[in-house]
């Protein structure tokens, strides 16, 4: 009996790490931001102190806590602390607008909302005051911090837990083809199996390895590639709050910062800043790009000066990391998006769930310990996901003789823009409101900073009036958020349609494909 209290303690939750940690390697840095360094006993002592406040606020096993927060050391405190006491941390984009907002906030049933004074705003409407748990913002004098206060008034011993593998530690929101957000629910399991995953392939951290966290925590890419692997080792993670070229190379300079996750248009800003060569980058020893296809001269830009970095892919419902495209195959496998994991189960089906031949198209499929749970109180769509044992994935790909994969479209048509999920049918819903436009098709086109960007293709009510990007764009304002805001628009007297009256967006894609601005 003793024997299976101690695997589940070991085995059952991501909150074991830090209370481990802390007993082995008490006086070792754990994490930093702009405003504190912690050791691990102070980290783990924290997160104890955040869990006893949150059960005092009638958290238990199962509930839901809601997270709109800055990239820190409280956002990473929040994920622990819920997972020690078996609750759900929700984190929210904190780029989405108040509808957005509000919908993720009622459709989890968040009883808590931990949030940034930035973005009190956008929650005071749908949050009661009693339900919300502000921060200062980063830089802010700790004095002067009711986070801060409210950690010092609870203890810091362990708090009671019973935590099982499969129960389910945090839930981030995608976006879903019927317009609303999906929770994917992440378990215990699934972040723990990416994090050995990532351990046996050559994109391995090491227990002394310094961790830059940029990319935000919100979604998966940011949390799940680097910066939780590095907590389940003991590595050592600073956290930047937002995204500043400049202060990512100082960083890494000045930190000796040795792994880095970032998106194309990420690495793209930073190859611009001036005098780039001047800074000191010799510590970089594990380099990741993922959330678009990185272009061949931005790798040749990295690789001229000895710095190369894999592609990773991967998805919300992954935890991420499905896939690497390792640095030796960047050039010659250029648009592959790697081969699997060691645990990944792959494959590429016919809409039969029957494998296709080498180099045929079909969907692709994966099945693995990382894969999520399901969707929150989306009985079918979670169903529908898992057909046969495997998850769909909803993208279109193909496998070569050398078991490299490719995708070839996205069969749910969804666009990533800077390593944003944008699905066209949310940014129709809001366009056809508009007094003037009567029918509306959204579709990525190419764009050198962001790899694709939403264009859309209008019909008008009375054509004429005129109607200008710009005019689309101040519509959308407040509506969505501003990744999702088309960067172009094209007015047309008709859609193109099959013989069913579904639009042919393969024709769009193929009459716009050349950009925004052809």
């Amino acid at each position: 009996m003793k024997g299976e209290q101690f695997r589940d303690q070991t085995l059952g939750g991501i909150g074991y790490w830090a209370r481990r940690h802390a007993e082995l390697s008490f006086l070792r840095p754990a994490l930093a931001d702009h405003d504190q360094n912690l050791t691990w006993g102070e980290f783990n002592s924290r997160v104890n102190q955040l869990a006893h406040a949150l059960r005092a606020r009638g958290i238990g096993h199962g509930d839901r806590v809601a997270g709109v927060l800055w990239n820190s050391i409280p956002f990473l405190e929040a994920v622990f602390a819920t997972a020690k006491l078996g609750a759900v941390l929700v984190p929210i984009n904190y780029r989405l607008s108040e509808p957005e907002v509000r919908y993720i906030l009622i459709d989890s049933g968040a009883r808590v909302l931990l949030c940034h004074d930035s973005f009190y705003p956008i929650v005071q409407a749908t949050m009661d005051k009693d339900a919300l748990i502000r921060v200062a913002d980063p830089g802010t004098s700790r004095d002067h911090n009711p986070y801060e206060s409210l950690l010092a008034a609870f203890s810091d011993s362990e708090p009671p837990s019973e935590v099982k593998t499969h129960d389910i530690h945090i839930m981030m929101y995608t976006s879903g083809t019927t317009g609303k957000p999906k929770g994917a629910q992440l378990s215990h399991r699934n972040t723990t199996w990416n994090a050995i995953q990532l351990m046996l392939h050559e994109a391995t951290l090491r227990i002394d390895d310094t961790v830059l966290t940029v990319a935000p925590l919100f979604h998966i890419g940011g949390l799940g590639v680097h910066t939780l692997p590095a907590l389940y080792l003991g590595a050592f993670v600073i956290v930047l709050p937002r995204f500043n070229p400049q202060e990512v190379l100082e960083t890494i300079q000045n930190r000796q910062v040795t792994a880095l996750f970032l998106v194309p248009a990420m690495w793209q800003a930073i190859s611009q800043v001036p005098h780039f060569d001047h800074y000191d980058l010799s510590s970089l020893r594990v380099l990741v790009s993922g959330g678009a296809p990185c272009p061949i001269p931005l790798i040749e830009f990295y690789q001229s000066r000895g710095l190369t970095f894999l592609e990773g892919f991967g998805m919300t419902e992954t935890a991420p990391i499905t896939m690497v495209l390792g640095a030796k195959d960047a050039i010659r496998k250029h648009g592959s998006i790697g081969r699997p994991l060691f645990y990944q189960g792959a494959r590429v089906v016919d809409e039969s769930d029957h494998d296709v031949a080498t180099n045929e198209v079909g969907e692709l499929v994966l099945q693995g310990p990382n894969i999520f749970e399901g969707y929150w109180n989306m009985p079918e769509a979670t169903q529908d996901a898992f057909r046969g044992g495997w998850f769909h994935t909803g993208d279109l790909a193909r496998v070569d003789e050398e078991g490299f994969f490719y995708l070839v479209d996205r069969k749910k048509d969804l666009l990533i823009s800077g390593g944003e999920n944008v699905y066209p049918i949310e940014v129709e819903q809001v366009l056809v409101r508009h007094p003037n436009i009567a029918e509306a098709s959204v579709i990525g086109v190419p764009d050198e900073t962001w790899g694709e960007v939403p264009l859309a293709v209008l019909v008008l009510k009375d054509a004429s009036q005129s109607l200008t990007a710009e005019d689309v764009q101040e519509f959308c304002q407040g509506r969505l958020a501003g990744f999702k805001i088309p960067k172009a628009v094209r007015v047309v007297t008709s859609l193109p349609r099959n013989a069913t009256g579904k639009v042919l967006k393969t024709t769009l894609r193929q009459t716009y494909a050349k950009g925004r601005d052809a």
